[in-house]
């Protein structure tokens, strides 16, 4: 079975449409053609801004002109992470797809159903003309995942409506109505390096085999972070005996947990039964720790070509200690909402990107300001310490919670009358769009709600098809049911 031959129709169809279209973060060219193109091919009025965001309009069905204008919003990139083993180019390579036990995935990569399935539903009712609604805008927008330069570009007018729905969430049946703030903080810290010392082993240490996932969604969970269980063998190790640093490497995205990371090191050579040992041992408590959550854990060692130099002992053992310090996870749950993380960290990447330099890439989010700010500074202190430069890139807001929102009410009702029961209404600690476009628009009606998704941001992402044809009957009851102006 292909996944054109799942329910509902125009849905599937189109995210297979969307599954061949190479649309990675700030490089949405051939997505933005793809639209220009459907838009042209139904005479659907069309307008794109200075930042690459699309709006695709369709007018009332007969009896709904007297209905409030819909925003129907959706984000076209997606997160381009993949197995190391995989050959795959985001850029110009298709997403291979596979069914299975009732979930579509990828082989190997992330699947783009974040957020290409709300692209795909928003497509589908453009498309469609049995579905019932008032006048319509699909608003189609850019670099959500790695910067919402998008959403922080949009100027106001550029949408009309005065309802969004937010077409960018992962749980059916749960209706969103406030999301987490968030910012990011890199430290670069620069290493003198000197020549290696000949009676050395020279080993790489890995740490592979995690689940990765959504830095905000799934934070919560304790999954296993490559680099925080890296950072622990290379200070055991330190702790125990000389050790430089050659090279160190791990993660690729500030909003992924990440899921691999390893490190070049060398000791003495008669320390290397010990640092093998040190790794074995860990390896075992790591497993342990995680065997509920991430039990394919594994902390390995091999032989290493041979250097010509090493980090110097100093700059090892700061670069090291800042690591190992350096906070991740949840720092704080909320008081307001039930179960809702509040304020987070990730240690979300280690790069040797320039000679002399390694750049560590963090993210924060918190649904309140003053508590991102916190934490980011938190963040900026342990990098100062260690005498890094501190780079801290332009946050976004929080999405307040509006319990008495009229759209909530008709949100949850549709939900009610299609499936004789409540929706939970909820806030989520990811960073959803909404909070920018209320600084532009600030008196629009917002909900967020999708289908189920599993592993966000990761290989594992999965798109569970039975909950696409009730997100799918939902959005269509909502459409039929939108207020008269």
């Amino acid at each position: 079975m292909k996944i054109t031959d799942l329910k509902p129709a125009g849905v599937w169809r189109f995210f297979d449409e969307i599954t061949k279209v190479p649309r990675p973060s700030k490089k949405e060219e051939k997505i933005r053609a793809y639209l220009r193109k459907f838009a042209q091919e139904r005479n659907l009025e069309f307008d794109e801004d200075h930042v690459g965001n699309i709006v695709i309009r369709k007018a009332a069905t007969k009896g709904y002109e007297d209905r409030k204008t819909v925003v129907l919003q959706s984000h076209v990139d997606m997160v381009c992470e993949k197995n190391s083993d995989v050959n795959h180019d985001f850029e110009k390579d298709p997403i291979r797809t596979i069914i299975e036990d009732g979930w579509v995935k990828a082989t190997g990569t992330t699947l783009g159903a974040d957020d290409g399935i709300g692209v795909a539903s928003a497509l589908a009712v453009l498309d469609d003309d049995t579905v019932e609604h008032g006048p319509i805008e699909c608003l189609f927008t850019v670099d959500e995942e790695t910067g919402m330069t998008g959403a922080f570009g949009i100027q106001p007018g550029f949408i009309k409506g005065s309802i969004l729905l937010n077409l960018d969430s992962e749980d059916e049946g749960q209706m969103f109505i406030g999301c987490a703030g968030g910012m990011g903080t890199t430290g670069i810290i620069s290493y003198d390096t000197k020549k290696a010392d000949s009676n050395s082993f020279f080993a790489k240490i890995t740490v592979n085999g995690l689940k990765g996932g959504h830095s905000g969604g799934e934070i919560h969970i304790g999954l296993g972070n490559a680099n925080k269980l890296l950072t622990r063998v290379l200070y055991r190790a330190m702790n125990e005996m000389p050790l430089n640093l050659i090279a160190i490497d791990g993660g690729n995205l500030h909003n992924a947990i990440p899921r691999e990371a390893y490190a070049v090191v060398a000791v003495p050579a008669n320390k290397k039964e010990a640092l093998t040992a040190i790794v074995n041992q860990m390896q075992g408590d790591m497993q342990h720790e995680l065997r509920r959550v991430d039990p394919d854990v594994k902390v390995t060692i091999e032989s290493a070509e041979k250097a010509d130099k090493v980090i110097t002992d100093e700059c090892t053992e700061r670069i090291v200690r800042m690591l190992y310090a350096m906070p991740h996870g949840v720092l704080g749950m909320s008081h307001d909402m039930e179960d809702l993380v509040e304020t987070s960290t990730n240690l979300a990447s280690i790069k040797m990107k320039k000679a002399g330099e390694i750049e560590v890439e963090t993210s924060q989010r918190s649904s309140s300001e003053s508590l991102k700010e916190d934490v980011g500074n938190l963040v900026k202190s342990v990098f100062e310490l260690a005498g890094a430069k501190v780079e801290v890139r332009d946050g976004y807001p929080g999405w307040e919670p509006n319990p008495d929102s009229e759209i909530l009410q008709v949100v949850n009702d549709a939900y009610k009358r299609l499936f004789n029961k409540e929706p939970q209404v909820l806030a989520i600690h990811a960073g959803l769009e909404c909070g920018l476009f209320l600084t532009k628009y600030p008196n629009l009606d917002m909900v967020s709600f999708g289908p189920t998704l599993r592993y966000v941001h990761s290989p594992r992402e999965c798109c569970e098809i039975e909950t696409v044809d009730l997100f799918w009957r939902h959005l269509v009851e909502i459409l039929k049911s939108i207020p008269k102006r």
